[in-house]
């Protein structure tokens, strides 16, 4: 899995496209309210449901989308990932360009047919999530046990909100993470002070893998 699979299409006429997961940041700090309803005038559920389908269909699954820009500035992320394929840099595995380039086709045509993105034009642009993916899923805690981590949580732990480490397990809802483990020295526990901790996935704002490289 690598950066470099990613698909970017220009879509002039379309009255069509999607979102899935939150808005990017330009969205949030530079558009207006009216800019962000026009966003927001869609089911947000149907085209949830037509990417996992056109997903599904080739044993894909969709790790996130994005909306960025208003206007005719607006931008369509689609993160897709193959199940099983754990990322690294020497690894040509996961999500290939070919992969990236017939799901933007055929999610992109479907969208437009049935009208499920009003608004006027746009650029669609299909990518692998890349080797710091987000995590956000149970089934992604699952997937990625062993490798590290770093994650943000809502309340407090131990007097931290932000934590580093090799995720040693995750069961019944909630992670171990060895601190010591950490990349960065800064990260890692002083010594004498609690080398693991245990969160439970409800009190993760956010979390992404750390590239092994």
């Amino acid at each position: 899995m690598c950066r470099s699979a990613r698909i970017v299409e220009a879509h002039q006429w379309a009255k069509a496209h999607f979102l899935l997961g939150a808005y990017c940041l330009a969205l949030r700090s530079a558009a207006t309210p009216a800019q962000i309803a026009e966003n927001m005038a869609f089911d947000s559920d149907k085209i949830r449901q037509i990417a996992e389908r056109v997903a599904g269909s080739s044993g894909l699954e969709v790790v996130e989308v994005e909306v960025c820009g208003a206007g005719k500035h607006r931008m369509l992320r689609v993160y897709i990932d193959r199940p099983g394929a754990a990322p690294a840099a020497d690894r040509p595995d996961g999500v290939t360009h070919e992969d990236c380039a017939n799901f933007s086709r055929e999610f992109g045509t479907i969208v437009e047919v049935e009208d499920a993105f009003p608004g006027g034009s746009y650029v669609l642009e299909v990518s692998s999530p890349g080797l710091d993916r987000k995590l956000t899923k149970a089934a992604d805690f699952e997937r990625f046990r062993g490798q590290r981590v770093k994650l943000m949580t809502r309340e407090p732990v131990n007097n931290n909100r932000h934590f580093e480490g090799k995720l040693e397990s995750f069961a019944d809802g909630k992670l171990l993470l060895d601190l010591s483990a950490a990349r960065k020295k800064k990260m890692r526990p002083k010594e004498g002070a609690v080398t693991k901790i245990e969160v439970d996935l409800k009190n993760v704002e956010k979390a992404n893998l750390v590239p092994e490289i």
